[in-house]
């Protein structure tokens, strides 16, 4: 997966699906797909089953090749600062998931990758994830197949949900995704959906991306690529 680029959207709503599409499309113009993590319930009381015209756009954005990316289920925070499934053990994690696998299940969403609110899991929900059917956890630091039990490491440059968004920040993004490009690495910046409407954090997403693939990053999403053998079998 060296020299990868990744780039990944969270907070999809009708409240912010103007200005994702917006941006999906100043992507499209760079040949760069996009990873959508989506989660069944927003704060605000936000409802994705009550939201059809998002749930529309995703499944044209996923038809067209972008990945779709379970991103939790209600955005609840175990402890202060912390994300949803950062330090629960492994009962309620199979509890949450299932519910939200079910949620996208029911909209034709359904999905095998996990990337948790925030980023951060934690061992319980490590543990029960494959359980439950999935693939693929993209974490902070790195980006596991939950099957091979391989991680390749590559920390996610982000904006909002967990990350800063000041100027100061934007411009650190910016050079450590081209850093991580110069050294033939996996690229991953992720973008809270809110933030697109600011044109600092969005000028920055742009920017690093095209750093990236100045350096020959080679546009990617988020998937499971399955074993060879089970590749003929099918």
């Amino acid at each position: 997966m060296a020299r990868a680029l990744i780039v990944s959207i969270s907070g999809v709503s009708d409240r912010t699906l103007a200005d994702v599409d917006t941006f999906r499309g100043q992507l499209a113009d760079r040949g760069v797909p996009a990873s959508f993590l989506v989660a069944p319930r927003l704060a605000g009381g936000y409802r994705l089953d009550r939201d059809p015209g998002t749930v529309e756009w995703l499944t044209g954005q996923r038809d067209r090749g972008d990945a779709i990316v379970l991103h939790g289920f209600d955005e609840a925070a175990t402890k202060a600062r912390r994300g949803e499934f950062a330090a629960l053990p492994a009962h309620e994690a199979n509890l949450r998931l299932t519910a939200a696998d079910r949620t996208l299940e029911h909209l034709g969403l359904r999905t095998r990758l996990f990337a948790a609110p925030r980023w951060n899991v934690s061992e319980g929900t490590i543990t029960v994830l494959p359980r439950n059917g999935f693939r693929l956890l993209a974490g902070l630091n790195g980006i596991t197949d939950l099957v091979r039990g391989q991680t390749v490491r590559a920390r996610v440059l982000g904006i909002g949900e967990g990350f800063l968004t000041e100027p100061w920040w934007c411009r650190t993004l910016v050079l450590s995704a081209e850093r991580t490009a110069r050294r033939a690495g996996v690229v991953r910046v992720a973008v809270a959906a809110r933030h697109l409407r600011r044109s600092g954090p969005r000028q920055a997403m742009l920017d690093a991306i095209d750093l990236a693939l100045m350096h020959s990053c080679i546009p990617s999403v988020y998937r499971w690529r399955p074993l060879p053998a089970l590749s003929d079998a099918a």
